[in-house]
């Protein structure tokens, strides 16, 4: 998978289209993603020792990896990779051309 946790990335389709967030979780088997205050879903909690009430949590729901863009320098692009002199492998920018961290 090309996005990974900590990424800025921006939501091209769906209910919260032109959105943009951190990804705070990954989960590669189902292809999805956890992104920080979008796609917000409302979660019961049952009454516990700590919380006596209970109540209603809002929470950040999964959207599919394909949804998202990776957000550089404030636009959208598409990810490649090279590998440097050292042997290590980095990820470029299709647009720009420079290193992604």
């Amino acid at each position: 998978m090309n996005i990974i946790k900590g990424m800025n990335v921006k939501v091209i389709r769906g209910n919260h289209k032109g959105s943009e967030g951190k990804v705070l979780y990954v989960i590669p088997k189902k292809e999805r993603i956890i992104i920080e205050g979008i796609n917000l879903i409302k979660k019961h909690i049952r009454p516990t020792q700590e919380n006596p009430k209970g109540g209603v949590v809002e929470k950040e729901g999964t959207i599919h990896i394909s949804n998202v863009m990776v957000v550089n320098d404030g636009k959208t692009t598409r990810l490649n990779y090279k590998i440097l002199e050292d042997g290590t492998k980095v990820r470029i920018s299709n647009k720009t051309g420079n290193q992604i961290n």
